[in-house]
């Protein structure tokens, strides 16, 4: 890679507009946009990918594709499909659908053979953000001069216009599911499941616009911008499904239980209150949490996985949870993508049990979830592993572009009450999206 520049102008004071620029300009082929904290990163035009659908396993590399059929276990087949490539200490991004989780939970028979698993890309050019200023590598001094300009000409720009969608129209028959998987829950089949409606939008959506502007009136615990394999999207992410650091430390961090946000000092306060005292919320948390410790538990040295911050409240955009962080030290004979596959998917995102709640969401959830409650996933070159949730987000392909979300369903749950939960979660995007 060529030797990482700075800036001329030393400090950024809109990161979000600079990679709304970057993604928009459309110099620099596929890319992901990433954001974790002090630090916004946007990767691009990929000289290499790993991309895994139910029948295939497609390596390109050097201009070369390379297709296998592929067995066993997802998370290792990526894992060893990457490990092979002579990266020279890249990074890799990408995501991962929901479906990926079928074989670890003997699910695959709900697949759609045509479903895509997962699309990683190893990323020519890497453009950082952060209080250092911003770095590039990879990009030639052309490109490096384009770069600098685009960043320049984003700072201090009007927001996009919104056009905003409307969420209360539900042709799924979502109250209808909720029903149903109340009276499943109530003959003992499991305890809790997510389910999620799908929100059509009826016009072609700038992404990247979308992103910047639904950035501005959000406050995520990471967020994202990708344009990958046919696939775009850009969301707010509330939470990690899993994380592993260079010290081989696993963090998870489980939100469950919901409340609206944003409707004036008095009326939130109102809403934590009640939150923090459901008895529903408190016991939909808590077994997510005890579900999200025995899977760390699973992959971690005995005797280290541990809860902090139980049931703190998080403000994510237009909603406020409860949530909590899981922590342990990976054990030496597992690697970051058994820790993910422990994880995956999110507890708060398929249902406890997990393989019950994950069999009762192909069943129940009316539309394939594809990459709404994946994860957009960093791999560093020491195998430090990132896996972000997928949630508060806009999706478009070829076929069009729509909006996504859910609600947590047990026995005492209420089909109005949750679906008004999936608007509050709507109203994190809805309100944001740019008309292209």
């Amino acid at each position: 890679m060529s030797t990482t520049e700075r800036l001329r102008v030393e400090y950024v004071t809109d990161p979000a507009a600079a990679m709304s620029r970057l993604a928009g300009a459309d110099r620099f082929g596929e890319y992901v946009m990433y954001e974790r904290p002090g630090e916004w990163v946007f990767a691009a035009d990929p000289i290499g990918s790993v991309e895994l659908d139910v029948r295939e396993l497609r390596v390109v590399w050097a201009g070369q594709t390379s297709a296998s059929r592929w067995e066993g276990n997802p998370a290792r087949v990526l894992d060893r499909a990457l490990a092979a490539l002579p990266m020279a200490g890249r990074n890799v991004y990408g995501w991962v659908g929901f479906e990926f989780c079928a074989w670890a939970l003997d699910a695959t028979r709900h697949v759609d053979q045509r479903n895509p698993l997962a699309h990683m890309m190893i990323p020519r050019i890497e453009v950082r953000v952060g209080r250092f200023g911003v770095q590039i590598s990879g990009a030639t001094p052309a490109e490096t001069d384009d770069i600098h300009d685009l960043i320049a000409q984003s700072q201090n720009t009007e927001l996009p216009q919104a056009h905003p969608a409307d969420v209360r129209i539900d042709p799924t028959g979502y109250r209808d599911r909720v029903a149903e998987a109340v009276g499943e829950i109530k003959a003992g089949r499991y305890q809790k499941v997510i389910l999620s409606r799908k929100v059509d939008l009826p016009f072609v959506v700038d992404i990247p616009a979308t992103y910047r502007l639904g950035r501005a009136h959000n406050t995520p615990a990471r967020s994202f911008l990708l344009r990958l394999g046919g696939l775009e999207a850009a969301g707010f992410s509330p939470e990690l499904v899993a994380s592993v650091d260079d010290d081989r430390v696993v963090t998870t961090e489980p939100l469950a239980g919901t409340r609206a946000f944003g409707r004036g000092d008095s009326a939130d306060l109102a809403a934590r209150m009640d939150l923090i005292t459901d008895p529903k919320e408190i016991v939909e948390h808590a077994i997510s949490v005890q579900t999200s410790f025995a899977e760390i538990s699973a992959v971690a040295d005995p005797g280290t996985p541990a809860v902090s911050d139980f049931m703190a409240v998080r403000e994510r955009g237009s909603v406020q949870h409860l949530a909590s962080t899981v922590r342990g030290r990976l054990a030496a004979d597992r690697s970051s993508w058994d820790a993910l596959e422990a994880l995956f998917p999110s507890v708060t995102a398929s249902g406890i049990p997990k393989r019950a709640g994950v069999d009762a969401v192909f069943r129940l959830d009316h539309d394939p979830r594809g990459l709404y409650s994946g994860a957009v996933v960093t791999v560093s070159p020491t195998g430090a592993l990132e896996a972000t949730l997928v949630l508060r987000a806009v999706y478009q392909n070829t076929e069009g572009a729509w909006l996504r979300a859910g609600a947590g369903v047990v026995g005492q749950s209420e089909p109005e009450r949750e679906f008004e939960e999936t608007c509050e979660k709507l109203d994190s995007v809805a309100p944001y999206v740019v008309r292209a």
